[in-house]
């Protein structure tokens, strides 16, 4: 019931809405149950293999039977925001849980959620390790793997070291993914030389090779890595004025400089995938937002005009 302990129908509940994709949020609602009675059932009681009813009633009950268990360190979370703490542990295993389900172990996941939901960022091994009640050398073994994904850097305090997450992560971690993917490109190269590209594998290597080379074409673009936002912006500006506007006149709107405004307006016309179903027509050196109207069909369109 509602309150009480969890059934064993209720943990093959669980899992199986959690092998078809629910939070926590729904399945709590789904049983009236709390969500962080849901994410906590899940982090305490999920094996290598992910949770699974039948070992969960057994861990449970082997917990049972030991007596009561010293309760668990929750962490810490910073005063002065007004934050509720069981929602941020509950949202901490819910993130920890979707950086599992992207390929990652998940001691690394619990560690790098942990660190994500510190305002400062900034947490040594042993304040790691007493937030998610595991070793030090569990610890040690993910900050390797997150380091070496360039998710996170090390820096020492006297004596200790401390584990750092900080604004330049992004970077890192796309400039790791650049060096990566030039990997794919050099590798899948040399396949299609070694196999010949007039062979099945061979041209399966040579496809693999030209499809990462454009990925990386796309990734060293730094213009649409720096103006995406920028060009979205001017989008919104264009289709909000409902009328065609200079480069003066929108970065005085934006109070931007011209050139920032010239520049995402060259990334919207280089890569329309990033305007979706709108385009920027210019004429005269003014800009419009157009809708494509080509995506609708004949009907469609006499629809929307009636």
């Amino acid at each position: 019931m509602p309150g009480g302990r969890l059934t064993q129908e209720d943990r093959r509940l669980i899992a199986t809405w959690l092998k078809d994709g629910l939070g926590y949020a729904e399945i709590g609602r789904r049983l009236g149950r709390p969500t962080s009675t849901i994410s906590r059932e899940v982090a305490r009681n999920s094996g290598r293999s992910g949770y699974r009813a039948e070992e969960a009633t057994r861990v449970t009950g082997e917990r049972a039977r030991r007596g009561k268990p010293r309760p668990r360190a929750v962490p810490v979370v910073e005063n002065g925001y007004g934050r509720d703490p069981e929602a941020v542990r509950a949202f901490e295993t819910e993130f920890a849980e979707m950086i599992v389900a992207t390929g990652l172990p998940r001691m690394t996941a619990r560690l790098l959620a942990c660190l994500s939901v510190s305002d400062d960022g900034v947490l040594t091994a042993a304040e790691l390790a007493q937030r998610l009640q595991v070793s030090p050398a569990s610890v040690s073994n993910a900050v390797a793997y997150l380091e070496a994904q360039a998710m996170l850097r090390r820096e020492r305090d006297g004596r200790r070291e401390r584990y750092v997450i900080d604004e330049e992560m992004p970077q890192r971690v796309w400039d790791e993914s650049v060096r990566s993917n030039q990997e794919w490109v050099r590798i899948a190269r040399r396949g299609a030389e070694v196999l010949g590209t007039s062979t099945p594998a061979g041209a399966r290597m040579d496809d693999l090779s030209r499809f990462h080379a454009r990925i990386n074409e796309i990734m060293l673009d730094d213009r649409v890595a720096v103006f995406a936002g920028d060009a979205l912006t001017v989008l919104a500006a264009l289709l909000h004025a409902d009328r065609a506007l200079s480069v003066p006149a929108l970065a005085g709107a934006l109070e931007w400089a011209p050139d920032r405004v010239a520049a995402a307006l060259l990334v919207v016309e280089e890569h329309p995938h990033i305007a979706g179903p709108v385009r920027v027509d210019c004429r005269d050196g003014l800009y419009r937002a157009v809708a494509l109207v080509e995506r609708l069909t004949v009907g469609q369109l006499a629809a929307l005009r009636s």
